[in-house]
């Protein structure tokens, strides 16, 4: 027998004993373990940022662990099981994959995201950004909406029309800040912000994962910068601008 199946059963059999035996794990419905997987979710985030690959390995199986007890509070509701959600993945995968299950021929992965967008309005969806969730982080949500229209053709044809479009929205942006009006700098601040997203899509690179890098390598300099002040016994709060830029400098060399 397969390994995997053989681990996979035994994860199972796990998830059964603990539903009848354990007082914690009898008392968790959907709700309750709602939160929990979105830590998760972000604890195997963390790990893939820091590129700890064995962190990574054990937030995978803290995900399977949720995906089989939400598995199996659906079977004791008696509204799906374990058996039925994997059936459902796999026959949504062989359907959006003509390509290699049918007789399409594509020549590149863009082609492929265009048939899949294409696929799901044959599954029903009266829009292409019905699959974007609205309770994602607005900066991924942003890169999602890019994606999906794209996948229909709503793109622009060349990066340097994107530049020039987060031109305009800055130049915008600056003339809604001499109005003053809150409403119009906060709605042109977020045209700025999306047509960034946009840039970085056109230069293959997540936002979110960008913009978490730099909050990583931000807060590592800046602890650096505020233990180098701590040895010369400085407080932070009383030293200018000037001098912490200047142990920001030292902070940078060291890193």
């Amino acid at each position: 027998m397969d390994n995997r199946l053989i681990a996979f059963e035994r994860l199972l059999h796990i998830m059964d004993e603990l539903r009848e035996k354990c007082p914690w794990d009898k008392k968790q419905t959907f709700e309750t373990l709602r939160t929990l997987t979105i830590e998760e979710t972000f604890e195997l985030s963390d790990a893939i940022i820091k590129n700890d690959v064995d962190e990574i390995g054990k937030e995978l199986g803290d995900l399977f662990l949720h995906l089989v007890f939400y598995s199996k509070i659906g079977e004791e509701k008696q509204i799906f099981s374990v058996e039925k959600v994997l059936n459902q993945i796999c026959e949504k995968l062989i359907f959006r994959h003509p390509h290699i299950y049918g007789e399409t021929k594509v020549k590149d992965e863009e082609e492929v995201k265009k048939n899949w967008e294409q696929l799901k309005l044959k599954e029903g969806k009266k829009s292409v950004l019905e699959g974007v969730p609205k309770s994602v982080p607005p900066l991924l949500k942003a890169f999602r909406i890019q994606e999906k229209v794209k996948g229909v053709g709503f793109e622009w044809d060349k990066i340097e029309d994107v530049w020039s479009k987060v031109e305009e929205e800055i130049n915008e942006l600056k003339e809604a800040s001499k109005s003053k009006s809150f409403y119009d700098m906060e709605l042109e601040f977020g045209d700025v912000f999306f047509s960034l997203v946009n840039v970085a899509r056109y230069l293959k690179i997540n936002p979110d994962d960008a913009l978490e890098r730099v909050n990583v390598k931000f807060i590592k300099r800046f602890q650096l910068m505020e233990e180098l002040i701590l040895r010369e016994n400085l407080k932070i709060n009383e030293l200018e601008l000037k001098e912490l830029d200047e142990y920001w400098v030292k902070a940078k060399k060291i890193e």
